[in-house]
């Protein structure tokens, strides 16, 4: 069996300008109305941060990268034993809307990386959806949605 890495690369369409979202991406009072709960800071490159996530009883170590305004935004962040880096790229897609496209990876081709495939796309999706709806029309999907998670395991 050939061993290729794997790599997560979802996106959608936010009818909302590339300034508004991006800043969305990067401003945790923003954030935690789709995504974590609290940060230690704002996204800034060479910035370590702290992010808390209502459904888990976890800390995750975010290091920024690179950040260049209103068009895209990556991190290192540590998942288990393992990093893996995410690329959030933005694009005007005309009318004031926003493309926004989420790259994360990679994981070898392996039973954990197959696990760790299916966890994430199915979290960045979710992010891409709650993400929508709060910009769009001020709706916070994750609230109360993986309130389930909070007695169970880490996935």
């Amino acid at each position: 069996m050939e061993t290729t890495e794997l790599e997560i690369k979802t996106r959608i369409q936010i009818a909302k300008p590339v300034s508004d979202v991006f800043e969305a991406i990067i401003y945790p009072e923003k954030m935690r109305h789709y995504f974590i709960a609290e940060s230690s800071g704002i996204m800034e490159a060479g910035k370590k941060l702290t992010w808390k996530f209502p459904e888990f009883d976890m800390e995750v170590p975010v290091s920024v990268q690179e950040i260049i305004a209103n068009q895209q935004v990556s991190y290192q962040w540590d998942i288990g034993e393992r990093q893996t880096v995410v690329l959030i790229a933005l694009k005007e897609a005309g009318d004031n809307a926003t493309l926004l496209t989420i790259t994360e990876g990679s994981m070898p081709n392996d039973e954990a990386g197959i696990k760790w495939l299916k966890s994430n796309t199915e979290g960045w999706a979710n992010f891409l959806a709650c993400m929508k709806a709060y910009l769009e029309y001020g709706i916070n999907l994750r609230k109360g949605a993986f309130d389930f998670m909070k007695t169970t395991a880490n996935p």
